[in-house]
Order: C-alpha cells, then structure tokens, then sequence
C-alpha cells in the first residue's frame, strides 16, 4: 500500500470522528459493531452513527450543532418515549419518540435552533411538531439520505487490515 492512500484512509476517518464527535474507542467500537452485522459495512457504520442520540437530536433541529446536542443530552434535557435519557451514545430505534423536559422547553436558544431547523427543513425519517416540541423516528436513513460527504469505504479498507 502506497503511503498517500493511506494518509487517505486515515484523514476520512478523522473527519468522520470529527462530524460525529466520537473518539477513537467509541468509533472502533462502532465500526466493529457495523461489521458483525448483515449488509454493508460501511453503510452499517454511517448508519449506526445516525441512529445516535445526540445526531437525532442535531438532526430535528433541537440543536445547531452535534456538540451542543450532546451537551444538552447530558444535562438531561431529553426524553425518550417519556423517560429521561443522558447517554449521547443511545441508539434511537424506529417509532421512538424524542421530546423536550419542561425546562428544556422554556430555552430561548432551543427555540431559535427550532425555527432556524425549519427554515432549513427536516429529514424525511424524521417528523418534528415544532409546538409541542418532540420528533418522532419514522424510519432509519438510508445512505442516498446522508448527504455529508464520506467515503466510508477507506474507512472499512483501513481497519479490515
């Protein structure tokens, strides 16, 4: 293997880890997780990362960015299917409903995120009542919905080594 394709390997996983804001065991862990599984590897990892909670929450728009979407789910601003959820790392399930505490309801700053994500429009897996503040997991995404450039298959070619 050519040193430039692997630097190639290396940088596509560190913008992933980036996007995501995981650390290299969370993300090791992940991967080995998306390979024991049916289906595609590198598919089954960028889906896997999806399904995390605090990109749930980023992804209706409660949040403008992951890390303030993992914040606010460890101060425990967070319900799923009406019980208090802290671990940024849960993974949402289809018909899993995601709403707001009665105190993360009265942010100013969780409301402009809200507004700002519904001019921007919300994903189509994903069904968000902006009055009552909660989503709903409709379905998983697909790869064609992960708009974000990746090529998750240097990613899959540098751990299968």
């Amino acid at each position: 293997m050519k040193f430039s394709e692997f630097g190639l390997q290396l940088r596509e996983k560190q913008k992933v880890k980036r996007i995501y804001g995981l650390l290299e065991k969370q993300f090791r862990r992940t991967f080995y997780e998306a390979a024991r599984r049916k289906g595609v590897t590198g598919e089954n990892l960028i889906l896997m990362l999806e399904r995390r909670l605090d990109n749930m929450v980023y992804r209706m728009g409660f949040a403008s960015s992951r890390n303030q979407a993992r914040m606010w789910v460890t101060h425990r601003h967070f319900l799923i299917n009406g019980k208090k959820v802290n671990i940024p790392s849960y993974k949402v399930r289809v018909g899993d409903k995601i709403s707001l505490t009665e105190a993360g309801k009265k942010s100013a700053l969780l409301k402009e995120n809200l507004a700002a994500a519904d001019r921007r429009g919300f994903p189509r897996w994903v069904t968000v009542d902006k009055e009552r503040m909660e989503g709903v997991v409709n379905e998983f995404p697909t790869r064609e919905d992960i708009t974000m450039p990746m090529e998750e298959h240097l990613i899959v070619e540098l751990y299968s080594k």
